[in-house]
């Protein structure tokens, strides 16, 4: 979830198992006019540890002591020009149901909040009050799939200006294209402005209608992305330039969000007929290393 050079402060449920998830594919074509990259492809084993997850949501409420909302640009608006208003604890946009989380992306104008900046759709973004660092995170997540929708689940640290305080996508997926997930850092030397981002992509053909396991290895030495335990992206901290090369040095907060439209999302533009539009999140799990 790309925030294009705006200095931001930025600041999913019991588990029902695995059975039945389709495999993933590495795909051999990127989608056109994207804004993620197909250059650090792999294909490696990755395992959850066995222990306990140093953080864990299994969802069977929202718990505001581990995730707020973040309202903070509804008035200015978003970046990416996106158009969603984000709520505040509010059913319509999340709640639990069945033991997932669900956040949900509405065609509706909130005029009667104070913070509306006149957005046409509301959805909520939910981000860890705790930053986390390295180690592995897995996140059950099911995808809305209609035309407009960006949903993502993604790692910002709590300050800093975009992109040198470093980004990392775990999933990034736009309704025009269907299926076909994304893994991306971006950072100083290499971001999507520059057309220099990191990152691979695969193809999920029921990412919209089954869960899948979202999946991060993060080390000083290597970020790994990949789907039900097979790795599909890597990037090593091997490049010149320090922290324009590797910012990724910091605990970063992980973010929840379901966007409209925006510069990728919206590219060929937002299907009104196909909301309400919703992803799931059965758990949400971080192991510390």
């Amino acid at each position: 979830m790309r925030v294009f050079a705006l200095p931001m402060v930025i600041a999913v449920s019991a588990c029902t198992g695995n059975t039945g998830t389709p495999p993933a594919t590495v795909s051999a074509t990127q989608p056109a006019a994207s804004l993620g990259a197909n250059n650090y492809r792999v294909d490696v084993a990755m395992t959850a540890p066995a222990g306990t997850p140093t953080f864990v949501d299994e969802f069977d409420r929202i718990d505001t002591a581990k995730w707020h909302y973040d309202t903070s640009r509804n008035k200015i608006g978003w970046a990416n020009n996106e158009k969603q208003y984000y709520s505040a604890d509010r059913r319509e946009n999340a709640r639990i149901e069945q033991g997932a989380l669900v956040l949900e992306a509405r065609v509706e104008a909130l005029r009667d909040q104070p913070d509306w900046g006149g957005q046409a759709y509301s959805s909520a973004k939910l981000v860890t009050r705790e930053s986390l660092g390295y180690g592995f995170y897995e996140v059950r997540a099911q995808l809305p799939c209609g035309r407009g929708i960006w949903p993502a689940i993604w790692m910002l640290p709590k300050d800093g200006k975009w992109p040198d305080m470093g980004e990392i996508d775990i999933m990034e997926m736009v309704g025009w294209n269907p299926g076909v997930v994304l893994g991306t850092v971006h950072s100083g030397a290499f971001n999507h402005v520059k057309g220099t981002q990191r990152g691979a992509e695969i193809t999920l053909p029921r990412a919209c209608d089954a869960m899948h396991r979202y999946q991060l290895e993060w080390t000083p030495d290597t970020i790994t992305i990949g789907v039900d335990g097979r790795g599909y992206m890597r990037v090593r901290n091997d490049q010149p330039g320090g922290k324009a090369a590797w910012p990724f040095d910091r605990p970063y907060d992980l973010i929840l969000n379901v966007a409209v439209g925006g510069d990728w999302g919206g590219q060929r533009g937002i299907d009104d007929a196909a909301f309400p539009q919703v992803m799931k999140v059965d758990y949400v799990r971080y192991w510390a290393r």
